[in-house]
């Protein structure tokens, strides 16, 4: 135990179950806090950011994940060999998987998230669905059971009625869900659904929702401690998103109101306390044109979209994670909330807008963070790194502040155009076009706005004379470039071959 300022913990050291900006994230915080952080890490990514800025770091395998980052034993057991008496899973890999968070239990380790049961039962989408009805949440009108026959499949559908949504029991990230407009559909976007839940999560397992036509995703943090106090954080919007994945996000939302804000936070709230959440999750939900809400899901974890909620209400909430995780009560109540202020992020990927998104693995020959008030980058990359090609393509975050939407957005797009990676395809030319879209602009967004708007973007042309005229640039000021930057390596383009990555 050790007292820094009015905070109490009994931990001393953390391991961070995860990789990338997420890890380095979180290593921040403790570090602040005093702790020691524990990196895991596998063979492509001896190198890494979380790495290298690790207090400790432990080998865990190769690049395959079923080897290094979901391989449970291999973590509990690195935990236990480096003495750290908590885990923090971050985002993706075992952050939402009970069996991970019930064998640190049974190790002795502290989850550094809500209880094993509570993610069983909200990582089970219809167990979520019939907690939520009970406790009087609005939710989509669907299945309750599910099911991986096509018949029963179809004759839910037609109670339900067309269009449905299918989707995978314990799914997550888009992963087996496909809208099915027709009965003629039905059964082909059923086995596919099926097959990819099968591969992602090892279980098959459907069920059926009514599809809402152009809803936007509105999703409220919550924090809750041990002593039954729980609170809500506010919304963010999360419309923009591709195969079902958000790549913009922003609070307050553009469409919110005081009344509807209070309305939403009390079913976030009441949510969370249905199904007994301990620590931060994220209530999610749709609202459709008329100005009804439904219960999407929980995520039973930090969310990627944090630093815009962490903006707006000066909280960290990684710190308050280990502080509830730790036996902390909260230090305030709803009623001493506010928010100020506007925020949005930017998820930057390694990816190919231009050819489906696809990812866009490689060296990373030249880097330049985006600075200045209001402005915050979270990223897990440095110049030279070698982003691989084994895991979810995310480099970093871009986060901005402003005391209004407009302010936040011009400073959004100032900070874009001033972000330049050189080496691999990024999506940071697609996302200022959708910033700077009128649709975007007035606050019209909804789930299906990139495939509405921007279904056939090209990269402007302009953009590689851009990147043409600032390398000569750099290269007149003569500024010192690692040799990865200067040696076209086999199997790489050279950078003036993806020059197109240059936002200026």
């Amino acid at each position: 135990m050790f007292n820094r300022g009015n905070e109490r913990t009994m931990f001393k050291k953390i391991l961070i179950a995860n990789r990338g900006e997420i890890a380095v994230r979180i290593q921040r915080t403790c570090r602040e806090m005093g702790l020691r952080t524990v990196a895991v890490y596998s063979e492509p990514d001896e190198k890494a950011l979380h790495v290298l800025e690790a207090d400790e770091a432990i080998p865990l395998g190769p690049a395959e994940p079923a080897e290094s980052y979901l391989n449970q034993e291999k973590i509990i057991r690195a935990a236990l060999e480096a003495g750290a008496e908590a885990v923090h899973p971050g985002y993706g890999f075992l952050a939402e998987n009970a069996d991970f968070a019930e064998a640190c239990e049974r190790a002795g380790l502290v989850f550094v998230g809500p209880l094993s049961r509570t993610i069983r039962d909200l990582g089970n989408k219809t167990v979520a669905r019939k907690i939520m009805t009970e406790a009087g949440v609005p939710v989509i009108p669907g299945m309750l059971t599910t099911s991986t026959d096509p018949a029963v499949l179809a004759r839910e559908a037609q109670q339900i009625g067309y269009p449905v949504i299918v989707k995978a029991e314990a799914g997550g990230g888009g992963k087996g869900m496909r809208v099915v407009n027709d009965p003629a559909e039905l059964e082909e976007a059923c086995l596919s659904g099926r097959s990819e839940a099968e591969k992602a999560f090892g279980n098959g397992a459907l069920y059926l929702e009514k599809h809402l036509e152009s809803p936007r995703h509105i999703e409220f943090q919550v924090l809750a401690d041990h002593y039954g106090n729980t609170v809500h954080l506010f919304e963010r919007e999360c419309s923009i998103q591709r195969r079902h994945q958000k790549i913009i996000e922003e609070t307050p939302s553009p469409v919110m109101t005081p009344e509807l804000r209070e309305k939403m936070g009390r079913a976030a709230v009441a949510a969370a306390k249905a199904s007994g959440y301990r620590n931060a999750g994220t209530v999610e939900f749709l609202l459709d044109r008329q100005g009804n809400f439904y219960f999407l899901e929980v995520n039973t974890r930090l969310q990627v979209e944090h630093p815009v909620t962490e903006w707006t209400t000066g909280l960290d909430l990684v710190r308050q994670q280990i502080l509830i995780a730790a036996g902390e009560p909260l230090a305030f109540k709803q009623e001493d909330l506010r928010q100020r202020g506007h925020a949005i992020e930017c998820r930057i990927y390694a990816e190919d807008p231009e050819a489906a998104f696809f990812p866009s693995p490689g060296p990373i020959r030249f880097l330049r963070e985006p600075v200045g008030p209001g402005i915050r980058v979270d990223s897990g990359i440095y110049q030279g790194f070698e982003v691989p090609m084994d895991y979810d393509p995310i480099l970093s975050k871009l986060v901005v502040y402003g005391e209004h939407r407009e302010a936040a957005l011009q400073r959004m797009v100032r900070a874009l155009k001033n972000y330049v990676i050189l080496g691999i395809r990024t999506i940071i030319p697609f996302l200022l076009e959708v910033l700077q879209s009128p649709a975007f602009v007035q606050g019209k967004t909804s789930t299906d706005f990139i495939e509405r708007h921007f279904a056939q973007w090209k990269r402007p042309q302009t953009l590689d004379h851009l990147a043409v005229l600032a390398y000569a640039l750099e290269e007149a000021m003569a500024r010192p470039k690692p040799a990865a930057a200067l040696k076209v390596q086999k199997g790489y383009p050279s950078p003036w071959e993806t020059l197109g990555n240059w936002s200026l």
